[in-house]
């Protein structure tokens, strides 16, 4: 219908002409996801460590820059690539993901990011 048709009906219209680089969801109980050219993650808890991964680069952006903050960067980068791009991390990027949390240590472990990571990691990883 067109617009003026709809404004002689009781019911209320949407009209949506075009979306790009956006999500949005309509009604009760929907579930929206939203992945920037690229592959939605595999499963929750991929989705999980994505989200956490993307909090902690930013909280370490605010920080003074070091060489174990930047070598957790990295590794936290190619998580967020492998995740994007094929849906999840491989175990052995998880893990070299964890050392370089290790190292970071203390600035890590005071971030709500960091700790939320490192749960992940259980979760993925085990133990």
């Amino acid at each position: 219908m067109t617009e003026a048709a709809d404004r002689g009906r009781d019911e209320p219209a949407v009209h949506i002409g075009s979306v790009e680089g956006s999500a949005f969801a309509i009604g009760d109980g929907n579930k929206v996801s939203y992945v920037r050219g690229g592959t939605a993650p595999a499963d929750q808890a991929q989705a999980a460590l994505l989200a956490a991964v993307t909090a902690l680069r930013a909280d370490l952006a605010r920080f003074t820059a070091t060489p174990d903050n930047a070598a957790l960067d990295t590794e936290l980068a190619a998580v967020e690539g492998e995740i994007t791009t094929e849906g999840a991390a491989s175990r052995g990027r998880l893990a070299r993901l964890r050392d370089a949390i290790d190292v970071a240590g203390p600035l890590v472990a005071a971030l709500a990011s960091g700790t939320a990571v490192a749960e992940s990691l259980v979760a993925l990883l085990g133990g």
